[in-house]
């Protein structure tokens, strides 16, 4: 395997012969990026413990993007592909078809651990849409003696849903799922960002997590949600998969070669890094679509403006919304973006697929996720199902530098949390 580091600096190119998984900084304490010249996992099998289920995500992530890409280009003009839930959240044949998929690809390889999603049938038998997500799936699922039936899907999909995996108050190991972060950007069309996002918890840690955006643009020039905002992870084109391992750091590649662009060319993983941003004033912030800055305890003390040319000593950068939570974890792992903010609002459930992929992502890229005290997010105070968690005044998401910073403003300057 031949790695080639990369730095923004005038440092020479370096070739490695293996894959150290520490982070790699030259002697100035620079961050290199590091393309791995491999299709398969940017690191070897002997350095990652759960490396045969990374590499099975990836590859079940990478079927359901396709599968994102191709229903939505059917999706505003066939009628009755586009539907609303009792919640009146956008749901779309995608997000039970990658519900689907992703089942049946990880429940083939490792039927002994069940999976916690967001979806389950119900709606979609009462809607006659079966068939719809059955044709979806077929030609993207794995090998199979027989044909997908409606029963194969309908079995695949409740196998991650409310009554598909109850564990109580013991660790457990299971996978999280997230079909379409960001339906509503799904809708919206090619400039919103939404993410698929799986993550494989152990015995309550999260081990591993994938996530993919089939249509985040690597060239900064582009007019995306994230224009404003220089490209960090070097990633020519349309769309990219990020995967992280404990211990091995966060990685993204192009989508385009998966997405029917650029055939033949060679996949590259790119390692990302947060940035390095160690003032407040001078961070570049996300906060939820539902949110103002205004609701936020730290607007107290400094206004926002989305303007990146005139940001004042007093001000955040506040980057142009993109749809889903999953979304502002990829921007913070890959260096957009260094700040994301939620804050969780009464009555609001805070779903644990919204956040714990982003979680490993963005430490492993060298980043912090905490709820507002400090405290680590708990993915199992929901004892039965580990469908929701409870993070106490909200989730706090850094680089790192600026993460003590924020929660004593975010201490001092919110009512009792």
């Amino acid at each position: 395997m031949d790695l080639c580091l990369h730095s923004s600096s005038q440092f020479p190119i370096r070739r490695l012969k293996q894959l150290n998984c520490s982070s790699l900084r030259n002697s100035s304490g620079v961050f290199f990026s590091v393309t791995v010249r491999s299709s398969l996992l940017p690191f070897p099998p002997q350095k990652a413990k759960y490396h045969r289920e990374l590499q099975a995500a990836v590859d079940a992530v990478e079927k359901a993007c396709r599968l994102c890409v191709d229903v939505k280009k059917s999706l505003f003009s066939t009628d009755g592909r586009i539907l609303e839930k009792n919640d009146q959240t956008p749901v779309t044949v995608a997000d039970f078809g990658v519900q689907a998929l992703i089942s049946l690809e990880l429940n083939r390889l490792f039927p002994s651990i069940p999976l916690v999603a967001e979806e389950d049938s119900s709606f979609l038998t009462s809607n006659s849409l079966v068939d719809s997500v059955v044709s979806a799936v077929t030609d993207k699922a794995g090998s199979s003696d027989k044909p997908l039936t409606r029963d194969d899907i309908l079995e695949a999909i409740d196998r991650g849903g409310k009554d598909g995996f109850a564990v109580g108050a013991k660790p457990a190991t299971y996978w999280v799922l997230d079909p379409i972060d960001g339906t509503k950007g799904f809708l919206k069309g090619s400039e919103a960002l939404y993410v698929v996002g799986l993550a494989l918890v152990v015995e309550g840690e999260i081990v591993l997590g994938v996530m993919g955006c089939p249509n985040w643009l690597g060239d900064s020039s582009s007019k995306s949600s994230t224009q404003d905002q220089p490209d960090k992870t070097g990633l020519p084109g349309s769309g990219t998969i990020m995967a992280s391992h404990v211990g091995c750091g966060t990685w993204m590649k192009r989508l385009s070669n998966m997405l029917g662009s650029m055939v033949g060319m060679q996949t590259s993983w790119i390692r990302c890094v947060v940035d390095r941003s160690c003032l407040v004033h001078e961070a570049r912030f996300c906060i939820s679509d539902s949110q103002t800055w205004e609701s936020l305890p730290l607007s107290v003390l400094y206004s926002s403006t989305t303007n990146s040319d005139s940001v004042g000593d007093k001000q955040v950068l506040l980057l142009p919304t993109c749809c889903g939570s999953l979304c502002k974890y990829l921007m913070v792992a890959s260096g957009r973006a260094s700040v994301f903010i939620l804050r969780a609002k009464a009555q609001t459930l805070i779903k644990a697929w919204d956040h714990a992929v982003g979680v490993i992502c963005v430490h492993e890229a060298g980043g912090q996720v905490t709820d507002w005290k400090g405290s680590q997010l708990d993915l199992a105070a929901d004892q039965m199902e580990r469908r929701i968690i409870f993070p106490s005044g909200g989730v706090l998401v850094t680089n790192g530098n600026l993460h003590n910073e924020i929660l004593e403003i975010l201490s001092s300057t919110s009512p009792v949390i």
